[in-house]
This record gives structure tokens, sequence and C-alpha cells, in this order.
């Protein structure tokens, strides 16, 4: 047999070389006869002696400044500078919106162009911003195709009228100061050329603007999304983004064609692009996304009839002359409103148009605003009057109308708060008013200045609304956190991994007779989260929870919110709930271990610039030898109370338990096993690892105790080596994170045969 395979790979080593030789050969004849084919055509040789390097260097020099060259090097750089200053302001509380904004503000010529033109012109030279221009605005119009299909019409329907009132007074009220504002600036301000109407409408829009996606962001991070008030809130900014993008469309129909009437032209030509696509295109459409609602049968020619829909839509509402960005938002609004069919389509675009070309536009928008034309005290204080105007007219606007409609002043000023924020949406607004000459750059920097405060204050104005009506929030309940009974916290990220903490919580506490609180919590990323479908997501993410619970006869309280933070989000509900214990399964980093990894700050896959930082400045060892993932191991850091960190082996009960003892502090886990004891009839081995019962009067009288107690449930057993033969006898092993890490280190072998594992902290 083995002569057989040794021929038929000497066959094919043979006709290998043969083939390779032959046609090798072949070249190598045609190419020396196609010199003879020169005579006559003025070939230059150029002197390889002479000239190799020279030549080399003028066509590296070539590629670097060739327009794809220098595009690719921009969006990488636009990228990774983008995400670093999304993750920092995400970690001051700040939308990533915020970070990337001002990422592009500084690569501009407010900070880059200022201290470093060398830098600046060589990697964003004048002649190379039309193409980032045109490839910020395919991100665009990617970007409000995603906003229109993440607009709910049923909730609107259905809350319409508290809506509209308020949403329409956060529109007129601040549409009405920004255009009385125009009137005192108009004539220092306004582009020469440029009509009073023109400049003071667009002044109006911008002002009445207010970033639908960030809000809903913030609501989700806050955990309002189930409450009236967030959705009274993203109902109202639903609203607010209808109302405020069909102003808009009228708005540049009215600049573009110079005068009021003939801009009623264009504003007729966009009612019947609005009625054909409502009436004509939005059932076809529902046709096609009805036979079409899974990833298997979602073909890539029914893909390229929405997207083909979208271009053509985009192209006629630039035709008509209301900007094509109206044609991309109106697609998104007619998409089916089948949720499964909505998230297909935005997974599909959303990675692609807020990761690779929106950070393109901020850039863009950066690059344009040049902060150091403000270089007089009175034009920061213009800077500061448009501010407070956007904000009076905005959040007062919003408060008052909530009131009205029988708000309470909590609810209102939160809903005035909210509906203040500007983000993204304000710069859409802002570079077609530049694009199209009503803004110059002085007051196109003061918008922008504008649009970057009243974002950043949504977070600390709530913060403190909610400090001076004592609002508590979190999502933790009154009655748990009053509650005197033995709390376990359940934290989970695959919802089988909840199935698995929720049997372990009930091994803990099923005999306590109702004197036991389970709670199981899912904190999901906010941008793997949209809003339309959280209720859907946290059904799907909880249904094995609920299912576990049903079958185990437990009532279990459930938590969900989105977060920009996971591990000081846990820490944070953990220490203010009053848990007795949080359970949480395992994570492991793709990169855990690795020299990569260290170096770079990668944790779950994920660039992590805080840990590069706290390696660089020796807060964090290199080479740390820690058994968890890095996320693992700042949930530790932050967590005040005793923490179980569950390793899953497809654990059902716990009837029978291994505990290994590797110091005298392990003593605490005889808390544990007298609870599993108790709750569980378990049968406990303690294995003494390396003597230490002999010197430790202590745990050994609390064994006996628990003896006395429970006769014949725990037994005592001697050395590290029998542990491993016992491993498929145990349900559960119950081990203290200093004696984990110390076998862990002791790099012992049969750790991947363990069984189910609690590994446990003690409190402090």
């Amino acid at each position: 047999m083995f002569k057989l395979l040794s021929l038929a790979n000497n066959r094919k080593f043979i006709f290998y070389i043969l083939v390779m030789g032959m046609f090798t050969l072949l070249i190598y004849f045609i190419l020396r006869k196609g010199v003879d084919l020169e005579s006559g055509r003025d070939i230059i040789r150029v002197s390889i002696e002479q000239n190799s390097w020279s030549e080399f260097v003028s066509s590296l020099t070539h590629n670097l400044t060739h327009p794809l060259a220098i595009l690719l090097i921009q969006i990488a750089t636009i990228i990774m500078v983008a995400r670093i200053f999304g993750y920092v302001f995400k970690k001051i509380g700040q939308p990533a919106v915020i970070g990337e904004i001002i990422a592009g503000i500084v690569l501009g010529p407010s900070l880059l162009g200022y201290y470093l033109p060398g830098v600046s012109s060589m990697l964003f030279p004048s002649e190379s911003l039309g193409n980032l221009q045109f490839l910020s605005q395919i991100g665009l119009i990617l970007f409000m195709f995603v906003i229109g299909m993440e607009l709910d019409l049923k909730v609107l329907r259905n809350k319409a009228h508290d809506a509209v009132v308020v949403s329409h007074a956060s529109i007129i009220v601040p549409f009405a100061l920004g255009v009385t504002l125009a009137y005192f600036i108009y004539q220092t301000f306004a582009p020469v050329g440029v009509e009073f109407s023109s400049f003071a409408l667009f002044m109006g829009i911008a002002m009445s603007i207010t970033a639908f996606p960030v809000l809903a962001r913030i609501v989700q991070e806050r955990g309002m999304q189930k409450t009236k008030l967030g959705t009274i809130a993203i109902t109202c900014a639903a609203a607010d983004d209808i109302t405020a993008w069909c102003i808009l469309a009228a708005v540049i129909a009215i600049v573009k064609a110079g005068s009021f009437v003939s801009s009623l032209y264009v504003i007729l030509l966009a009612v019947a692009y609005v009625f054909v696509m409502i009436k004509v295109v939005k059932p076809f459409l529902k046709r096609i996304g009805d036979l079409h609602t899974s990833q298997e049968n979602l073909s890539k020619p029914i893909v390229a009839i929405f997207f083909l829909t979208l271009i053509l839509s985009a192209y006629i509402t630039e035709l008509i002359g209301i900007h094509a960005l109206f044609g991309a938002f109106m697609t998104g609004v007619i998409i089916p409103e089948n949720v499964k069919f909505r998230n297909l389509f935005i997974e599909k675009v959303e990675d692609v148009a807020v990761v690779l070309l929106l950070p393109l536009f901020f850039v863009f928008t950066g690059l344009r605003t040049q902060i150091g034309l403000l270089d007089d005290i009175e034009l920061w204080k213009i800077a500061g009057i448009v501010v407070l105007v956007a904000v009076t007219g905005k959040f007062a606007g919003s408060a008052l109308a909530a009131k009205f409609v029988g708000q309470s002043w909590r609810d209102s000023l939160i809903i005035g708060a909210l509906m203040n924020t500007r983000g993204l949406m304000e710069l859409v607004v802002l570079n077609i008013g530049y694009d199209l000459g009503v803004l110059t750059p002085e007051i196109f920097a003061m918008m922008v200045i504008m649009a970057l405060v009243t974002t950043m204050m949504t977070g600390p104005a709530l913060d403190f609304i909610h400090y001076l009506f004592k609002e508590k929030g979190q999502g933790i309940s009154d009655d748990l956190l009053e509650s005197t009974k033995y709390k376990v916290l359940i934290s989970f990220g695959n919802p089988q991994s909840g199935r698995s903490l929720l049997r372990l919580a009930h091994s803990l506490t099923k005999a306590l007779n109702g004197n036991a609180a389970l709670t199981a919590m899912h904190l999901p990323p906010t941008n793997e989260l949209h809003h339309y479908n959280a209720e859907a997501y946290e059904n799907e993410s909880f249904a094995p929870v609920w299912n576990e619970s049903k079958a185990l006869n437990r009532k279990v309280t459930t938590l969900f919110k989105a977060t920009n933070d996971l591990e000081s989000d846990i820490a944070e509900i953990a220490n203010r709930g009053g848990f007795d214990i949080l359970l949480m399964g395992v994570g492991q980093s793709i990169f855990q271990g690795s020299l990569l990894g260290r170096l770079l700050g990668f944790t779950t896959g994920i660039f992590n610039p805080e840990r590069i930082l706290n390696k660089v400045t020796g807060r964090e060892k290199l080479f740390n030898d820690s058994p968890f993932d890095e996320r693992t191991n700042a949930i530790l850091t932050k967590v005040k109370i005793p923490v179980g960190i569950f390793i899953d082996k497809q654990f059902m009960q716990a009837n029978r338990l291994l505990i290994p003892v590797g110091s005298a502090q392990d003593e605490f886990l005889l808390d544990y096993v007298q609870r599993f004891i108790t709750n569980s009839g378990a049968q406990v081995i303690v294995v003494d690892l390396i003597d230490t019962l002999k010197s430790a009067p202590s745990f050994k009288e609390r064994i006996r105790v628990i003896e006395q107690v429970a006769p014949n449930h725990i037994t005592i057993s001697n050395g590290k080596e029998s542990i491993a033969s016992t491993f498929n006898t145990k349900d559960l092993m119950v081990i203290s994170l200093n004696t984990w890490k110390f076998l862990v280190s002791q790099k012992m072998k049969w750790l991947s045969d363990i069984p189910s594992t609690l590994i446990v902290t003690n409190s402090r």
C-alpha cells in the first residue's frame, strides 16, 4: 500500500516538473522571439547599472501619489483615528459619534493642518478631497437608508397624537428662533449673493434637527426602551425626523429654485415622488418581502432589486432637486415592516456604512470646519449665542409641549434633553447648506460646534434631571433593592449559558422557601441592538432562561439593557443592587495568551486602546498569567461582591461536589458547601491539595460542624494526585479564585478534564 502511495506521489511530482518546465521554456522562447518585433518602434532602453535605483524610487513615488493609494491610506487613517476617538468618548459616557466627529476636526485644518501642515497636505491633498466627498456621500446614502428602516411606523401610528404635538413644537419653536437669529446675523455672516430667505430657512432647519439614531441609542443604554417615557421619546424623535426631512426637502427646493414660485414645481414633483413611493413601490416591495423573510431565500437578485430601488430613489430626488439623501431615507421607510426582513438588510448595509464609509463623512466635515476662523472674541460670542438659541428652542420647546400633553415635569425635562440631541443629522444638514453656498465657513464652524455641544450635553443633562428628581435608574426595581432575601444575580451573554447559570443558582437556593431572589441579566452591546427590534431580541435572549424557570418552577426577574461599557455596567448593577453573589460565564479572547493579543490589547477580538495605555504605562503587566480573558478580569476588579465564574460542561444538577482546597483562605467555600448541601442534598468531597487542613484548625472545625448538621454529606480527601480520578463521578467542582490561579500556574494537565466548575471570589 505504501509503495502504491509513493508511486502516485512520484507521478504527480514528475507531471508537475514536466508541465512547469515545458511551459516556462515556451514563454521564454516567445519573449526572445518577440524582441525581433521591436525593430523600428523607437524602444528606449534603460541602463540597469546606472538607473535601476532611481527608477525604483520614481516608481515608488508615483505609486504613493496615485489617487487610489492616497484614498486607501486616507480611509485607513480615518477609520483608525475615528475608532480610537469613538472608544475614548464612549468610556467617558458620551456617544461614540461625538468622538468620531471630533476625530474629523482633529484631522482637519483646525488641528493637524494647523500644527503639521506638511503631514496634512500629504495625507489630504486638496485634489483628493473630491474622491473623499463622493465616497462619504455613498456612505451617507446607505446610512440614511438604515435610518429609514429603523423607524417603526407602527409606533408612530399608535402614539401619533402626543408625538405630533411634542415633535412639531420641537421643530417650530427652534425654527422660529433660528430664523430670528438669521435676521440679526445675515448682513455679517451670510455669503454674498445669498437671499435672506434661503439663509434664514437653513438656519431654522439646522436649529430644528434631532439626531434620531443617537437618541435611540441613549434610550437603550439607559434602559428606558420599555418605559412609557422611552417610547414617547423615540416616537417624538421619529416624527421629528420625518417632519424635519420633509421641511428640509422643501427648503432645498426653494434655495435651488431661486424663488418661492419656481420652487412650487419642485415641491409638486416631490409630492408626486412620495405618492408613487408609498402607493406603488411600497406594495411591490412588500410582496417581495413577504416571500423572502429568511437568509436562505433572500437571493442576490432579490437584494439587487432593493438596492436598485435605493439607488434610483436617491437619483430621482437628486434630479428633482431635494437631495439624494431624502430618497435614501424614503426608501428605508417603505422597506417591508417585517422585523426579520429589515434585520437582514440592516446587517448587510450597516457595517459597511457605519464602520467604513460614515467616518469619511465625519473627517470630510472636519476638513471643512476651520475653527481657527473664529479668531476674535466677538465671533466666539456669536457662537455662544448660536448654542444658546439652539438649546433654548429645542429643549424648552420640547419640554413645554410634553408638559402640555400631560407629562410630569421630570419626564418633560427628560424629553427636552433627549430631543436636544443633534449629532450626525445636524452635520448632514450643515453640509448640505455648505454645498449649496448658503453657509459661510465661519457660520459653518459655529454650527458644527453647536452640534457637538448639544449632543455632548445630553448625558450630563439627563444625569442632572435624575439627580433633581431622585431617580434611581439602572433598571433595578425598588422591591429588589429593599429585599432582605438571598439575592443571586446571573449575567449571561449566550442564551444557553443563561440556562445553565439558572440551574446553578437554583441548586444554591431551591430550599429557601421563597427567601431567595434570582435575577437574570443580559446586557447586549449598543451597536448590536436597534430600538425597533429590541423587544424581539430580548425575548429571543431570555427564551431559554424563561423555559428553564418554568421547568424548575422558579420565579426569575429579568434585566435587559443595551450597554457601551459591559464591564462597568455589570459591576455597577451588581454593586448597587445589594446582591449576595454574581454568577457569570467565563469568556475567552481569540488572542488570549498570544503575544499579539498582549501587545495590541485585544480582548474578545476588539481593539482596546485603554489596555494598550495600561500596558505602556506599566499599570498592567504585559505578560500576565491570568487564567481568564481580559473582560472577565476587568469585571473582577470592579465588582465588590462575591463573584462565581462558571465553566459549563453540560451542567444539570449539583448532587456530587468536589471542593479542592489550596490554602486556609479557602475556608469561605464552606459557606457555599452548606448551601449546596441544604438546598440540593449534595454529597461533597473536600480535597486537601497541599495538607492545608493540618495547620488550619478553624477550617477543620467548620467541616466538623457541617458533618454534625448533615451527617454523611461531606468527606475529606488528601493529595492532588487522586483528584483527577474523581472527575467523571462529579457534577460540579467549586474552587476559590486563588487556588484556581495556583493550579493554572502549575499547568496541571488534568485541568482540561474537570467537570462543570464554579470559581468563586471571596467577599471583600
